[in-house]
């Protein structure tokens, strides 16, 4: 049976709309497990061991988190650094991620608008998100397209709940169909 990992990164979710209704409505859906990085490791100091065995359970991988300066929060970044070990997650020797689903769940203070060639931070979410595509790539993952929820701070409760219908519902068919 297929199964994902959520590795939500949010240094306030208790603060956050979008992404605590994206946790909460997750957490119900079966063989889906979540990780809460500041919640797990509000020290930075991450059981490398742990999330690699995780992960290598997982069909799909999920990272959900704030789009922050154009990246992820810092705990998320040194999540990779540490947890994606060379001849583990790449390199020689290193495929244990070979042929697994990665997803990018986000939440974005701008509009869709603003994430253009021609908009307000010039680049598309896609391009802003290249980091996260070519970990996949080395990792020998396939990189899937990035979930958003645009305009995050102005979205009212019934978007943001179907937002989250919306996001179980694409976590179920990948682990069907994935």
């Amino acid at each position: 049976m297929n199964s994902a990992l959520i590795i939500l990164a949010h240094p306030k979710l208790e603060q956050s709309r979008v992404n605590r209704t994206l946790y909460e409505a997750s957490s119900a859906i079966q063989n889906v497990k979540i990780h809460d990085l500041y919640e797990m490791y509000p020290d930075f100091f991450i059981d490398i061991k742990y999330e690699q065995a995780a992960m290598e359970k997982a069909s799909l991988i999920i990272f959900q988190h704030p789009f922050y300066w154009y990246s992820a929060p810092a705990l998320l970044k040194e999540w990779l650094d540490q947890v994606l070990e060379r001849g583990w997650a790449y390199a020689a020797g290193g495929n244990a991620l070979k042929g697994k689903m990665l997803m990018s769940a986000i939440s974005s203070g701008g509009a869709a608008s603003a994430y253009q060639a021609a908009g307000y931070n010039n680049f598309t979410i896609a391009e802003l998100l290249r980091p996260f595509e070519q970990t996949a790539n080395l990792c020998g993952m396939n990189y899937l397209k990035p979930f958003v929820l645009h305009s995050a701070r102005e979205a009212d409760d019934e978007m943001i709940s179907g937002h989250a219908s919306n996001y179980c519902e694409l976590i179920r068919d990948l682990l069907k169909n994935g």
